[in-house]
Order: C-alpha cells, then sequence, then structure tokens
C-alpha cells in the first residue's frame, strides 16, 4: 500500500495534465478553424462582381486578372494546405505530441495571416478603384460646370477682363487636353491614372476660377475708379489751393504721381494673372487715398477754425495782458498797506513774461497767414496753444486778483473775530464770578491769561503796517484754540462743582447712619473749599457709592434731566 498510493496519486496528476493540454489543444484548433472559416467568407467575388459595371479595359482590367488569381490561390492552395495541417495537429493531439502540435498550429497561424494580408491587400485595391471612378466622376462633373460657367463668363464680358483677357483664354483652353486626357482614360478603364489627372484639373481650377470673379473689379479699380479719385483728388487739390489754402507740406501731387505710374504695373500684373498681390496693393491704396480726403478736409476744417478764432484769441490775448498789468499796479498799492511775498509780487511779473511770448507768436501767426505760405492745420494748432496759455493765465491773474481783493475782506474778519473771542472770554468770566464758588483754580485762570495774551498778539498784529494777513492768520488759529480751550476747561468746572453739591446734598441722608460716608463727605467738603473741584468729586462720588451702589450715575441721571428741562 505504500508504494501504491504514491503511484496513483502520480497516474492522476499525468491524466489531468493530460486532460488539460488536449482542452488547451483543442481550443486552439477550433479558434485556427473559425479563422479560416472567417477567410473563405470575405466577399471577394460580390466585390469583383461591382468591377465588371466599369470599364473592363487597361489598368482596370489587370487589376482584376491580378485579384482573381490571388484569390484562387488562397482558395485552391492556402485553404486546402490549412485544412491539412489541422488534420495533422488533431492527430498529434489525440497521440499526446503537444510539443509537435503547437508547432504545426504556428505554422496555421501564419499561413491564415498571410492569407488574411492577401483577401485584405485584394478588398483595399478594389474600393481604391471603385472609390476613385465614383470620386473622378463626381469632381469632373464639378470641374466640368465651373469650367463652362468660366468660358461663358469670359466670353459674355470680355471688355471687363482688359489685358488678363488672352492669359485667361490660354488658361481655359489648357482646360481641354486634360479633360481629354481624363475621358480618354476612363474609357480604357485606367482610373486611377484619369485621378491624377482629376487633382491637377481640380487643382489648376482653384487657382483660376476665383480669379474670374477678382479680376473684372480689379481691373474696374485700376482703370476707372482709382484714377477718377486720383483726378478729383488733383481737381480738389488746385482748386484749395486757388482759394488760399497752403498744401505743399501734405506732398499729394507726388504721391498721386507715384500711383498712377503703380497703376500701369499693376495692369501689367493683372495681365499676368497675378491677382493676389494687386488685390492686396489696391485695398491699400484705396485706404491712402481715403486719407488724403482726410487730410484736404482736416485743412479746410483748420481754416474756418483759424478765420473764425484768431481774431478773438488775439483780442482776449491783449485783454489778459491790460488785466494783468492792472493787477501789477493794485499789487504795487496793495503791497504799502499789505505785506506780500516775492513769490507774490513774482506771479503778475511772470505772467507778464509768458504773454509778451504768446504776443510774438500771435504776431508771427498773423504775419503767415498774410502771407498765405503756411498750412492752416498747423495754423490752428498754434491758435490753440496760444488760446490755451491765454486762459491759463487769465486765470492766474484773475486768482491773483482776486487774493488782492480779500486781503481788506479777511482784515475785517479778523478785526471781527478778535470782538467775538474777547466777548467769549468776558461772558465765561461773568459767568464763573456768578456761579457761587469758593473760587477760581489757578489752572483756569491761566488759560483765561493765555487766551488774553494771544488775542493781544493778533490786535497787535493788526496795528502793524505793512499788514501781514500770513501772520494774522497764523496767530488767529492760535487765540481761537486758546479761548476754546479756556472755555472748555472753565464749563468742566463748572460741571464738577455743581454735581459736588448735587452728590453731598444726596449723601446727607446717609451721614447720620455711616460714619465712613460722612467721613468721605467732609473729606470733599474740604477739597471744594479749597477750590480742589476734580478731588471733591471723586471724594464725594466715592462716599455715595459707598452707601448705596449706582448712585453716582442716578444722580448724573437727574442732572440731565433737569438741564433739559429748562
Amino acid at each position: 500500500m505504500e508504494y501504491l498510493i504514491p503511484l496513483l496519486i502520480v497516474i492522476l496528476v499525468a491524466i489531468v495534465v493530460i486532460l488539460v493540454f488536449r482542452r488547451k489543444h483543442n481550443a486552439t484548433i477550433n479558434e485556427l478553424d473559425n479563422k479560416k472559416q472567417q477567410i473563405q467568407h470575405k466577399p471577394i467575388l460580390e466585390e469583383m462582381t461591382k468591377v465588371k459595371q466599369l470599364n473592363m479595359n487597361g489598368q482596370t482590367e489587370e487589376m482584376f486578372e491580378r485579384w482573381r488569381n490571388l484569390w484562387n490561390e488562397v482558395m485552391d492552395h492556402d485553404i486546402p494546405e490549412v485544412d491539412s495541417l489541422l488534420f495533422d495537429t488533431e492527430e498529434f493531439v489525440d497521440k499526446m505530441r503537444f510539443g509537435k502540435a503547437s508547432k504545426t498550429e504556428q505554422d496555421i497561424r501564419d499561413r491564415l495571416h498571410k492569407a488574411e494580408q492577401k483577401m485584405n491587400s485584394i478588398l483595399e485595391e478594389l474600393h481604391n478603384l471603385i472609390g476613385s471612378e465614383e470620386k473622378n466622376r463626381i469632381e469632373m462633373e464639378q470641374i466640368q460646370e465651373q469650367y463652362r460657367s468660366a468660358r461663358k463668363n469670359v466670353l459674355a464680358h470680355q471688355y471687363s477682363f482688359g489685358e488678363a483677357l488672352p492669359a485667361l483664354e490660354k488658361e481655359l483652353e489648357s482646360f481641354q487636353p486634360e479633360m481629354a486626357e481624363y475621358n480618354e482614360l476612363t474609357s480604357k478603364g485606367n482610373y486611377m491614372s484619369a485621378r491624377e489627372v482629376v487633382m491637377r484639373l481640380r487643382e489648376k481650377g482653384d487657382q483660376l476660377f476665383p480669379k474670374l470673379h477678382d479680376i473684372p473689379t480689379l481691373f474696374s479699380e485700376v482703370s476707372t475708379k482709382i484714377p477718377a479719385t486720383l483726378h478729383e483728388l488733383r481737381s480738389g487739390k488746385n482748386e484749395m489751393e486757388s482759394q488760399g489754402y497752403f498744401l505743399d507740406h501734405l506732398e499729394i501731387s507726388h504721391k498721386l504721381d507715384a500711383m498712377e505710374s503703380e497703376l500701369v504695373q499693376l495692369k501689367q500684373q493683372i495681365a499676368e494673372l497675378t491677382v493676389g498681390p494687386v488685390k492686396r496693393r489696391v485695398e491699400e491704396m484705396k485706404d491712402e487715398l481715403e486719407s488724403f480726403y482726410d487730410l484736404l478736409e482736416k485743412e479746410v476744417k483748420a481754416k474756418a477754425y483759424v478765420d473764425h478764432h484768431h481774431l478773438a484769441i488775439a483780442e482776449r490775448l491783449d485783454h489778459t495782458k491790460q488785466q494783468t498789468l492792472t493787477a501789477q499796479e493794485e499789487a504795487n498799492y496793495v503791497r504799502q498797506s499789505y505785506h506780500l511775498t516775492d513769490e507774490q509780487l513774482a506771479i503778475p511779473v511772470k505772467c507778464l513774461e509768458k504773454l509778451a511770448t504768446a504776443e510774438s507768436k500771435m504776431t508771427l501767426i498773423q504775419t503767415r497767414l498774410s502771407e498765405e505760405r503756411s498750412a492752416y492745420s498747423s495754423l490752428e494748432e498754434e491758435l490753440r496753444e496760444l488760446d490755451q496759455l491765454t486762459g491759463e493765465q487769465d486765470e492766474i491773474q484773475s486768482e491773483f486778483h482776486n487774493r488782492l481783493k480779500n486781503l481788506r475782506i479777511d482784515e475785517n474778519t479778523a478785526r471781527a473775530k478778535i470782538v467775538e473771542l474777547k466777548r467769549t472770554l468776558h461772558v465765561k468770566e461773568r459767568s464763573l464770578q456768578k456761579a457761587n464758588l469758593p473760587g477760581v483754580p489757578e489752572e483756569i485762570d491761566a488759560r483765561f491769561e493765555e487766551a488774553d495774551e494771544n488775542i493781544f498778539v493778533v490786535e497787535q498784529n493788526l496795528q502793524e503796517v505793512p499788514l501781514n494777513m500770513t501772520t494774522v492768520d497764523t496767530n488767529m488759529k492760535k487765540a481761537e484754540g486758546a479761548v476754546q480751550e479756556a472755555v472748555a476747561k472753565a464749563d468742566e468746572m463748572l460741571e464738577n462743582a455743581l454735581l459736588v453739591e448735587r452728590i453731598i446734598q444726596y449723601g446727607n441722608r446717609y451721614r447720620t447712619t455711616n460714619t465712613a460716608v460722612n467721613v468721605k463727605l467732609l473729606e470733599a467738603e474740604h477739597a471744594f473749599r479749597q477750590k480742589r473741584y476734580s478731588k471733591a468729586l471723586e471724594e464725594a462720588g466715592i462716599a455715595v457709592e459707598q452707601a448705596e451702589p449706582g448712585a453716582l450715575k442716578k444722580i448724573q441721571k437727574m442732572m440731565k434731566e433737569q438741564q433739559w428741562n429748562h
């Protein structure tokens, strides 16, 4: 038993391995047989039947015979050999010669692959031939229609093609031999060669037929329209020059002469059917001619501006100069009473210098106008610059004049403001005296003394001759600040003193029952009598807050309500 069981296991393993290999090879044999049947059933004969509808001559006949021979080779030789090899493979598998079977299977694959390539090449060439015939027929019909239309167009409108007519006729005539060649090749069944002819004709047509559309337009442009525009521009230019316009700077005549010479070259290019460059140049010429019209129109508009504005600008320039001279005289007078800085005194001087330069330019412009040797566009530009300069100087001198005029107003305003500041201080001092307080703290007295001193400084500034309003304005701001600060401090002191009185009155109800409150209130009263109102407010506030938290805010709220009611 020891040896029997391992032997049985080995036998079972061997049987399994053999079964696996047999199954694998049988599957491969079935696969190869299916592949063979697919090749056999390719619709070669059906497709070859379609070719018989074509002219079975020349290339077509040769190709058909080659395809038939190739198909016969596959069906009569290759496939039978594959059948034989498949039979051999089955025998090898049955005899368990699996190595031999594998080699034979690979041989079958190679043979089937070559057979399939032969079949596919037949189908591909066949489809190319049939497709070429169909494409040739469709495209040739289009080319012939375009050719007939082009021929008819040329014959019906010969004049519109001008010098290009002979070249066009020659190009159209060149289509005839190739069309004849196409027909001959097609009739002989040489469809592939005919395809090459169609491609050449189509390329030639793509180049020629669009030119038949462009040439009449271009010929009209270079022969009629552009020359007419050139003549119109010359006439317009001459007429404008007779009316006094100076146009030499535009060099229009020179440019028009160059264009006329170029038109001869463009006509020659059209005659040679060189349409693309001519088309681009014609568009450029039209743009250039349009720019000439724009330049002439600009001169017309410039003349209108110069004629309408040059006298007015000259008058404004003179008026501004006179106003500036007046401002200068006024400054010399005002400086006797008021201090003017060197910068301020220089304003009318600089204005007069610039206006003098402007006057020189205006004189030159008027001279050039009388001589009629300058372009109006240039004169317009110079006049606009002068007008702008005059406006700027007029604004500067007007602002300077208003500044001088306002000096007296500013002085009166300053004097009135000093009176108002002194009154404000006096009113506040009286309110302090009527407040029935132990006295005014030294800090408040110092604030009022400082405010009085600042007011005195401004009063002294206002007595100076010449009066320096810049210094007055600077010291006035200091005086206003000092007065505002003194009044604010006084109001704060009065408010604190009144609040201390109210808090002490409110806290009196706790004096008999709360010793600590009584002590704090006594300290507050002592500070109050010493004119230390902030200290008194602090002590009194602490006292009532100890006795009744929130009492301070309550008292402040009651005071505000009373103030609102009053």
